[in-house]
């Protein structure tokens, strides 16, 4: 019998009906459940309950019901145990989830079956100089706190000085996540499972405004200076500011994310579907 996590996006009733019969499902065929305490309540289980620090340890799976907001919380919580993630679609985009949910017990039964696929991700390991140390499948952001006003941001790469940047901010993108935020602000797509590092300027006031793309050994430092503080963002997280002096360092983590595909639609497909390409 399998351990399997299921985090939910407590907030759509439509996935909380179906994680109850998931576990409906999956306790008649006596697997080990586990969800995060907010939909462990929800769905009146609370005997299901696991703290997200410890809910990855010795687990078969963990299934995402939600959008992306929620693969990447279920990525957080369990990658670093190399736990496959399989990720049913109610979101809009969809880039992470390629399941949709009518598919999703015949899914995770294929999974169990051993019929699939699993693609690596990578990700970030993102260090703050006070210690703290957290991972994106995503994307860390060092952006501007005062509307109205830009903020000004060093760039170092490998140990050397690049350049500064007046701007709104910086994105450090992996592939995954060049369908985000970095799209929004002009940055490149790239294939989900390259190995890359993107970097991408938000509104700069510079001549210099290309995105960069670089190798996945390299280490990324971006420094504030002057007095205008910066906040920090992880996958949507928020790291707090820094001040004059301040950086987070951004390398490539050895411990990527683990996907599950079945083989039902690619990364090509999901773009035509997201931007509306088949119609033209």
């Amino acid at each position: 019998m399998a351990a399997i996590a299921l985090f939910v996006h407590a907030d759509r009733p439509e996935a909380l009906r179906l994680a109850a019969d998931l576990i409906d499902r999956m306790d008649v065929e006596g697997h080990e459940i586990r969800l995060p305490p907010e939909p462990a309540e929800a769905v009146d289980r609370a005997d299901l309950a696991h703290l997200e620090d410890r809910i990855g340890e010795k687990l078969d799976l963990a299934v995402s019901l939600g959008g992306d907001g929620s693969m990447l919380r279920a990525v957080t919580a369990t990658a670093d145990e190399g736990v496959p993630v399989l990720g049913v679609n109610y979101g809009s985009l969809g880039y992470l989830t390629g399941v949709q949910p009518g598919a999703a017990p015949q899914a995770i039964e294929q999974f169990l079956a051993g019929d699939y696929i699993i693609e690596e991700r990578i990700r970030l390991t993102c260090r703050l100089g006070d210690g703290t140390e957290v991972s994106a499948l995503n994307e860390a952001i060092v952006e501007k706190v005062d509307s109205g006003r830009t903020v000004n941001l060093a760039v170092h790469i490998d140990g050397e000085f690049f350049t500064s940047y007046a701007a709104d901010g910086l994105i450090a993108a992996t592939p995954t996540g060049s369908t985000a935020y970095s799209l929004s602000a002009g940055g490149p797509i790239l294939a989900p499972t390259m190995h890359a590092v993107i970097l991408t300027p938000v509104a700069p006031h510079t001549l210099f405004d290309r995105s960069l793309v670089l190798l996945p050994s390299s280490e990324l430092v971006i420094e504030v200076l002057g007095d205008r503080p910066a906040a920090v963002a992880v996958d949507g997280r928020s790291l707090g500011e820094l001040g004059e002096g301040g950086s987070l360092a951004v390398s490539v983590s050895d411990r990527p994310a683990r996907l599950v595909t079945l083989g039902r639609r690619g990364f090509h497909q999901a773009l035509k579907s997201s931007f509306g390409l088949s119609d033209r």
